[in-house]
């Protein structure tokens, strides 16, 4: 008999009794809802049962949550992103809701296993990377501290794109049909839509007391349906929800469709429904530049409207909007709002432009995650001009209204007026919009204290210059609900009965673990769920690639989205460097490595492609090497996403965080291993900075180029063939890239990489820092051997990282930008 069914027995030999309630609430859902029996019923029907099951009790909380919400009058948050990175739901939510040990033990009664079923969950398509994640992250805890917030975005059919790899390593992508089954935690809404119109004209008239009035007109048209998902607090029974749109169109050409051309007759059926097929189209051509913007577009205005709509069911004055609602706009794709926002009050609800813009601002706050600019949007003022021509003689009257602005308080400094303009001139015209959500904004954030600064010295520097007081940090964070109690059960459980469980909402009490760092007894416990968490992995890697892996080597980890400045290649550079060092000198005792990657490149992003066929190419000249079997071992997982994330993570040794100084807006995915006690090896970018002032800078490894030395070296002219030329480790590895030792079958396949780091300038200085790298991974090779003190220090990361929790990070927005405090009852449960 399992240990979970003896727990759960009642006195007399049955279940208890509110384990047989939750299994009876189960057993009806599969004969009324999922139309089977016990004896029919698949895996997958049993986790819709459970799924439904746990959702019911849900349901009740949410509607409690609500009328608390509306009868109290409470100040709500609205958190508009355009990715929301959930990962699986049933595991979350029985955790959340304090049922999951009900739900085990009354599957097991039934000869089933929660987990089994848990995996019979279709991830939701609905992100991609960090941005997507955070959204998730932020949502979780402010139902978990009792924040009033609800999420919008989009509802996509099938994600971004399933990654998988070719024979030759190269990315595949396929669509993700993650709906193919439905989606047991949503809520169709068909009776809640609005309209959302495109192209068309603009015309004004003036009414009869000689008032403008502006009518867009001939437009085309979609709606926007909306469905509901319930995000739970974590046991305090206050339940949130996030709404997604997915576009539909009623119009069906019965005529057409009768004459034969049964194509034609659903044309604007499907052109709609294109809208929310996938997330980040691929926009290298203008057909995918033009889908991109009428996204951003589409999920917005239906936000605000139903927004509003929201508002006047309890108010009749929306005038008091930024008394009573917030709107926080995740990067720049929503920044649209603006211009949006001021539509709708002037155009719909007869504001002015003054009471319009000074309502818009005082409602609007902006996230800032990137400070490259050429990764900040901006649109062509053509493309504006034919798919929202209304917004865009909205948005030249905000520039113009603030030029005069500037040029008043900064007169004569027309070079500041050309920075600081939303119009960018010179060649194509385009509209700067994160220029546009700054000065639409009454606050903008950054997300780490050194992305902040970066922010008021560089990127937005001119705009700072004119509004001192609006750029606040929001040092990004993780719930540790998803990120230690979920993903890392052993480690939670060891946690626990070894200091309690309030760590679970409150994270700094992970600090009472710092003494149990010097207790033998407790670092072999520790020592022994991290050798648990690789043998898990380890099994991964040999079903999906029949790859064997030494668990008693270190698990070197770098697992984020494919981009040049994240540096992989650097990673992968110092990897061929340790192969070739292995290969050399046999007996020179370099400790055994396991490095694995993950991460999906943009469909279009041809560099970031090639990047990862490389890994593949020279992961397979490694793993093939009998030399070094049992010293070196590269894996590229497919298809990365947070069930992957949930495997790999826990089972990390080393965490790699090696952006070029300046580019990392924050990080997130350093917040994760380390918690998990991986130590980072990381450049002085990002949150890396906070970490290390948390956990201590000798619990981690830092090497490379700082900031501001980034900004040095490149303003006196940086020579990457200065360090190919005198560092001949590196010019061996460069040149077998060059000359194809890992593509025999095609030498020039990589040639294209080698020109990117010596004849194209080496944008992301990863020569520059190569030296320093390697000498680092020489740092972690003689920590590593020297067990107990790696073991010290991990505990230690994980006891210190009580900062980084997105609970703290809400409650940041919630004083310094968004202006409510949490509901009381919520918090105390």
């Amino acid at each position: 008999m399992s240990s979970v069914l003896q727990e759960d027995q009642g006195a007399e030999g049955g279940l208890r009794p509110e384990v047989a309630d939750f299994q009876q609430r189960m057993l009806g859902h599969l004969t009324h809802t999922v139309g089977k029996g016990k004896v029919t019923a698949t895996e997958r029907d049993w986790y819709h049962v459970a799924a439904l099951t746990v959702r019911d009790l849900l349901v009740e909380r949410w509607m409690e949550s609500v009328r608390t919400v509306y009868a109290n009058d409470h100040k709500r948050v609205y958190y508009l992103s355009l990715e929301f990175l959930f990962g699986r739901s049933l595991v979350n939510n029985l955790l959340a809701s304090d049922c999951f040990d009900l739900c085990q033990a009354a599957l097991a009664d039934l000869g089933l296993d929660l987990d089994t079923l848990a995996a019979q969950e279709p991830e939701a398509a609905l992100g991609n990377g960090g941005l997507g994640r955070l959204a998730a992250c932020l949502l979780d805890s402010m139902a978990s501290v009792g924040i009033p917030g609800y999420g919008y975005g989009i509802r996509y059919d099938y994600g971004m794109f399933a990654q998988y790899m070719g024979e030759d390593g190269q990315q595949l992508e396929m669509p993700d049909d993650w709906l193919r089954y439905g989606n047991k935690w949503e809520f169709s809404r068909p009776e809640l839509t609005f309209p959302v119109q495109f192209y068309g004209r603009v015309e004004q008239t003036r009414d009869n007391q000689g008032a403008k009035q502006v009518r867009w007109l001939d437009t085309d048209e979609v709606s926007a349906m909306a469905y509901d998902q319930l995000v739970a607090g974590f046991g305090n029974g206050m339940v949130n929800s996030v709404r997604l749109w997915a576009a539909r169109s009623q119009e069906f050409d019965l005529k057409v469709f009768n004459r034969g051309d049964y194509v034609d007759a659903v044309h604007q059926q499907q052109r709609a429904a294109s809208l929310s097929r996938v997330l980040y189209p691929d926009d290298t051509t203008s057909e995918g530049k033009t889908l991109r913007l009428k996204q951003e577009y589409f999920f917005v205005s239906a936000s605000l409207q139903d927004i509003i709509r929201r508002f006047h069911s309890t108010h009749d004055n929306l005038r008091m909007l930024p008394y009573k609602i917030a709107v926080q706009l995740n990067d720049t794709h929503p920044a649209i709002a603006v211009a949006e926002l001021m539509r709708l009050l002037m155009d719909q609800h007869g504001f002015d432009w003054d009471e319009a813009w000074d309502t818009t601002v005082r409602t609007l706050s902006y996230t800032n995650h990137t400070l490259m600019p050429e990764a900040l949007e901006t649109w062509p003022v053509g493309l504006f001009e034919i798919l929202l021509p209304r917004h865009l003689q909205i948005i030249y009257e905000i520039n113009h209204r603030f030029l005069q602005e500037v040029r008043r308080r900064f007169s004569g400094d027309e070079d500041l007026v050309r920075r600081v303009s939303l119009i960018e001139d010179g060649g194509e015209r385009r509209v700067r919009m994160a220029h546009l959500a700054f000065v639409g904004s009454h606050r903008v954030n950054g997300v780490a204290r050194l992305h902040t600064s970066l922010m008021e010295a560089g990127t937005f520097a001119d705009l700072h210059r004119v509004f001192p007081d609006r750029i606040v940090n929001q040092t990004n964070g993780i719930t540790p609900r998803r990120w230690l109690n979920q993903c890392n059960r052993p480690l939670a459980r060891l946690i626990s009965e070894t200091i309690g469980r309030e760590w679970t909402t409150d994270l700094q009490a992970l600090r009472r673990l710092e003494p149990f760092a010097e207790d033998p007894a407790f670092r072999a416990a520790f020592r022994q769920v991290k050798r648990d968490n690789k043998e898990r992995l380890a099994r991964l890697a040999s079903e999906r690639q029949g790859l064997s892996l030494n668990v008693d080597s270190l698990f070197d980890v770098q697992v984020k989205r494919m981009h040049e400045y994240k540096r992989q290649l650097l990673n992968l550079l110092q990897v061929i460097a340790r192969f070739n060092r292995l290969r050399d000198e046999p007996a020179s005792g370099i400790v055994p490595r396991t490095v694995v990657f993950a991460g999906k490149a943009a469909s279009g992003y041809a560099t970031a492609k090639l990047i990862i066929r490389l890994i593949n190419d020279v992961a397979r000249t490694i793993n093939n090497d009998p030399d070094v079997a049992e010293k070196l071992k590269v894996l590229f997982l497919p298809n990365y996403n947070v069930s992957l994330a949930e495997v790999i993570i826990p089972a990390a040794d080393v965490s790699q965080q090696i952006s070029t100084a300046g580019t990392e807006a924050s990080g997130t995915g350093n917040m994760k291993l380390a918690l998990n006690g991986a130590l980072t090896v990381g450049t002085r970018d990002g949150a890396n900075i906070e970490i290390a002032e948390e956990v201590g800078e000798d619990n981690l490894f830092f090497f490379g180029l700082s900031a501001d030395q980034v900004k040095s070296v490149r303003a006196q002219g940086y020579d990457p063939w200065m360090h190919y030329d005198g560092n001949p480790v590196l010019r061996q590895v460069l040149d077998q890239i060059r000359d194809g030792a890992f593509s025999p079958g095609q030498p020039d396949l990589y040639r294209p990489i080698f020109d990117l780091l010596t004849g194209h300038g080496d944008h992301y200085l990863l020569l520059a820092d190569f030296a320093d790298y390697l000498a680092c991974q020489g740092r972690v090779d003689a920590l590593y051997r020297r067990e107990d003190e790696w073991t010290r220090r991990a505990i230690l990361n994980t006891a210190r990282m009580g900062r980084f929790s997105s609970d703290l990070t809400v409650l940041g927005y919630a004083a310094e930008i968004w202006g409510l405090a949490p509901i009381p009852q919520a918090i105390g449960g």
